[in-house]
């Protein structure tokens, strides 16, 4: 069996407007979407929830003894 010829993969749309990609925003369409994505990275947008406490958080690892 032989493999059939790949396609050359066209420019990926813009993950936050779905436009296609400008290579000097890459993978964005614009200074814009690429703004959007980074205010949503800041923002806490693209975290990945969980049951544990943070490491700083009182009672998270026990070294918070009275001293």
């Amino acid at each position: 069996m032989t493999e059939a010829p790949r396609k050359a993969a066209g420019p990926k749309p813009c993950p936050i407007c779905g436009k296609p990609s400008v290579q000097e925003f890459r993978p964005f369409c614009s200074a814009r979407c690429s703004d959007v994505d980074l205010h949503r990275w800041l923002g806490g947008h693209y975290r990945i929830p969980t049951d544990e406490k943070p490491d700083d958080a009182p009672g998270g690892d026990g070294t918070d003894e009275k001293r």
